[in-house]
């Protein structure tokens, strides 16, 4: 059997491997982590499928009656989730699926791509490429960040595959055919122009590719080639139109208001600020630390640490370096402000890299090279055991592949514990929120006193959800203006504790189920209820005499302040 073969059997064995992994928590509800950005991606996908079957206009469940356009990345999974809808139903798990298919794809990429980097530049694919292609793909398929992300229903693995998919086309046009084909340049620019729709992040991978540019060509070199300038205008240009169009007619601008709002902020002052400095730097430890845990477990992380110490030449040793200076400033300027893990994402193919780098070095170093050890047995002519050097070599390949198995293992095991309170999902709320989904009308507006989209999209209508501790009755008065015809009271000990005022004004309204955990006002201005002003004022006039002065800590035993 050929190398070849062997290569892409061994593969294709992790590759399944991983997608086995991957199907676990595949027909969870979308409360497992994350669920608030589960929630918003599968509403942006029913949306699409129910409203307005049209991508270049995301909308979400809340801020008021639809339309309530969103300013996001092209939404490329919910869209293709959206069109299975219209054939079979809305069910989420096609949307994991999507996401599933990503992931898995992603595994056969990487074994590729470090087959192709760690080979020698004379030969097509050198042993200590196909080792580190096979590592690369192994350590990517328990990764615990990219086994657990690869089954949620959200766009970060469309994006970490597209981007994997570019950064290896542009690498092989730049490093092989010194960017001079325009061949080569359509597959690298249509792959980075998805990358960079697919979610914006991905427009640190101009850093890598920029940097093997100019390894390759030299700056000159590098600047004047067409082709380059043609590459990145084929991604950025459709990125600033398709931001340009959504921006227009959105009314959250998610992208840009925590860039201008959050983002820069918290750079400037960095930059100008010791006290800042040192906190943003204790931030970015702490990015550092989700890296280490959930996003590449342990073994991983110290794997993908060494992999970038030892010294093996690849046909690219700029694109590795590139990547992860850009994954580090990214994380740097954005991670320590938004402070999720699978922002981290990006870095994960790298790390897979690293740890392929990791054994092509060692297989270089103490494994030999299997073609010179046939070549030195068929010189022996006949007297295969006449020379102890080619049974040697076997024997040290046998355990470098034992010790790499045992390491595999316990990546596995230690990632999955790192990821396993991830696939935890509440039941109890689920089923209330069901309950709801099946007691309240049909396409009634509500105001949900809790932050979380996957509880909206779940209860199944559209509306407000709102931080009982911040809304008011005025709020409250200008979404039932608007038609808001329930409350749904998620937290309700915290509305009775923290903001009495609304709960008192909410009690002019009868409620579905006093004795439901949460219960449901019927704010519809036809249902209040009698005397129910007369009430709101005494209870004003109490307020204002200090008779909840110790209302916090009494709350639990006091009677009821609004009846």
């Amino acid at each position: 059997m050929t190398a070849s073969r062997l290569f892409w059997i061994a593969a294709l064995a992790f590759t399944a491997a991983g997608a086995v992994l991957r199907f676990k928590g595949i027909h969870d509800p979308i409360f497992d982590h994350p669920g608030w950005r589960q929630g918003d991606t599968s509403a942006i996908a029913r949306n699409f499928a129910q409203l307005q079957y049209n991508i270049f206009f995301p909308q979400v469940d809340y801020n008021g009656p639809p339309p309530n356009y969103v300013e996001l990345e092209l939404q490329i999974v919910p869209f293709l989730a959206a069109t299975l809808y219209k054939i079979f139903g809305v069910h989420e798990v096609f949307g994991r699926l999507i996401s599933l298919a990503f992931g898995i794809a992603t595994i056969p990429v990487i074994a590729a791509f470090g087959r192709w980097l760690f080979s020698p530049p004379s030969s097509r694919a050198g042993n200590a490429g196909n080792v580190g292609g096979i590592a690369a793909a192994a350590a990517f398929a328990v990764l615990p960040g990219a086994w657990y992300y690869s089954h949620t229903f959200m766009p970060d693995t469309a994006m970490v595959f597209f981007t994997t998919c570019a950064l290896y086309a542009c690498a092989r046009w730049i490093v092989d055919d010194e960017a001079r084909s325009w061949r080569g340049w359509w597959p690298a620019a249509l792959l980075l122009m998805l990358a960079f729709l697919a979610k914006p992040v991905a427009v640190t991978a101009t850093i890598p590719i920029a940097a093997c540019a100019v390894a390759r060509l030299g700056w000159r070199g590098a600047l004047t080639r067409p082709q380059l300038w043609a590459l990145f205008a084929a991604a950025f240009v459709p990125l600033a139109l398709y931001d340009r169009f959504v921006s227009a007619h959105a009314e959250w601008h998610w992208a840009s208001g925590i860039t201008k709002l959050h983002v820069i902020p918290s750079l400037q002052a960095a930059l100008t600020s010791p006290h800042a400095f040192a906190q943003k730097a204790i931030s970015f430890a702490h990015a550092m630390k989700m890296l280490a845990t959930t996003m590449l477990g342990p073994v991983g992380f110290a794997l993908a640490i060494l992999g970038f110490c030892v010294r093996l030449r690849s046909r690219s040793d700029a694109l590795l370096w590139g990547w992860l200076g850009g994954g580090l400033l990214y994380a740097y300027v954005v991670v320590t402000v938004e402070r999720v893990d699978y922002y981290l994402y990006l870095l994960l193919p790298l790390a897979a890299l690293a740890v392929g780098r990791l054994c092509a070095f060692a297989f270089e170093r103490w494994g030999g090279d299997p073609q010179r050890d046939i070549s030195s047995e068929r010189d022996t002519r006949g007297a295969r055991d006449a020379s102890p050097e080619p049974r040697a070599a076997r024997e040290r390949r046998t355990t470098l592949a034992g010790i790499a198995a045992v390491v595999w293992i316990a990546a596995l095991v230690v990632g999955y514990r790192e990821i396993a309170p991830y696939y935890r999902w509440s039941r109890v709320n689920y089923v209330r929120a069901k309950q709801l989904d099946a007691t309240l009308a049909p396409g009634a507006l509500v105001v949900m006193g809790h932050y979380d989209p996957s509880i909206l999209y779940t209860i199944g209508r559209k509306g407000w959800e709102e931080d009982p501790h911040l809304w008011t009755p005025f709020n409250e008065q200008s979404a039932i203006r608007k038609g808001a015809r329930y409350f749904i009271s998620v937290e309700h000990a915290r509305l009775k504790q923290t903001n009495l005022e609304l709960y008192c004004w909410l009690a002019r309204f009868p409620v579905l189920d006093p004795a439901a955990a949460w219960p449901v006002y019927e704010t519809d201005p036809a249902k209040v209820l009698p005397r129910a002003e007369e009430r709101w004022r005494a209870f004003r006039r109490r307020e204002m005499a200090g008779a909840f002065a110790n209302w916090r800590r009494e709350w639990k035993s006091a009677p009821d302040p609004c009846r």
